[in-house]
């Protein structure tokens, strides 16, 4: 098969395979001097530089690919910050609801932050909101939600109850939903968890329930929810115990009795 040189191609013939190049996934020509790739900044994006027709009876140039740096604030660094400012959980809500550096945010209809009694002995840390809590605007109020009304009220707990011996605080590790009900991506707890943390600082709660992976990636920087549930660890400076989140045990059933077992861990920690 026989191919032209590059330099037969017209202009628009180069520039429809620079762009088809592109859309390919390539960022970077080759050059005849040697590019130092460490001496790069360590974020860029590809942008491309505008083109402009040639003249009639210039030669035609190719375009080029530029590198841009991409500058902007560090959204650990903002919400740590923003989080830090806050003295009440009703602060709080607001500074989250005004953190726009994550982007599930662009995303979500609405921001979760809680629900349940604030002032409750028990504060459960959930994953991330699904369907029914993005349009709620409340955690846990769907399938696995109602299961795990029923589960904490057969140890006599509630989201409703008044009194903070008998309810509930309920709260998740992100607060928008993520496309599709994927799991939360690392750099997202990361970002969200100064936020978590002044969180558990101002409810102050006795007892902690990781419920599911991304809690406990949240809180303990591991993942593993079958090793790790039933194990008394320390979070934020309070007893926590990890348990398989309530969606789990809607598709395993033969898991609610190892989850049964750690309801009652809970209630003999609570004195009950």
């Amino acid at each position: 098969m026989q191919t032209r040189p590059p330099e037969d191609f017209d202009y628009y013939e180069a520039l429809a395979i620079l762009e088809w190049q592109v859309e390919l996934g390539a960022d970077e020509a080759i050059c005849e001097a040697p590019l130092d790739a460490y001496a790069l900044p360590d974020k860029i994006d590809p942008v491309r530089a505008p083109v402009a027709a040639p003249e009639r009876g210039a030669k035609p140039v190719a375009p080029v690919v530029q590198q841009a740096v991409q500058e902007g604030p560090d959204p650990v660094l903002v919400a740590r910050e923003a989080a830090g400012r806050c003295e009440t959980l009703e602060a709080l809500a607001e500074a989250m609801d005004a953190f726009d550096l994550c982007d599930l945010k662009k995303g979500a209809r609405q921001t979760v932050f809680a629900d349940g009694n604030p002032k409750a002995r028990l504060m459960i840390i959930g994953e991330a909101p699904g369907r029914d809590e993005d349009l709620q605007g409340k955690p846990f109020v769907g399938r696995a939600g109602q299961l795990l009304d029923r589960m904490f009220g057969a140890i006599g707990l509630s989201r409703t109850a008044p009194d903070s011996e008998a309810a509930l605080y309920i709260t998740n590790t992100l607060p928008w939903r993520p496309p599709g009900n994927r799991d939360p991506e690392p750099d997202e707890l990361a970002m969200l968890l100064p936020f978590l943390r002044r969180h558990v600082e101002l409810a102050d709660p006795d007892v902690i329930v990781l419920m599911g992976n991304a809690a406990c990636a949240a809180a303990l920087g591991k993942r593993g929810i079958l090793r790790l549930r039933g194990q008394w660890v320390e979070a934020f400076g309070k007893p926590c115990l990890p348990m398989t989140h309530p969606a789990y045990l809607l598709r395993n059933a033969a898991a609610k009795r190892e989850a049964w077992a750690d309801l009652l861990e809970i209630r003999a920690r609570l004195g009950g």
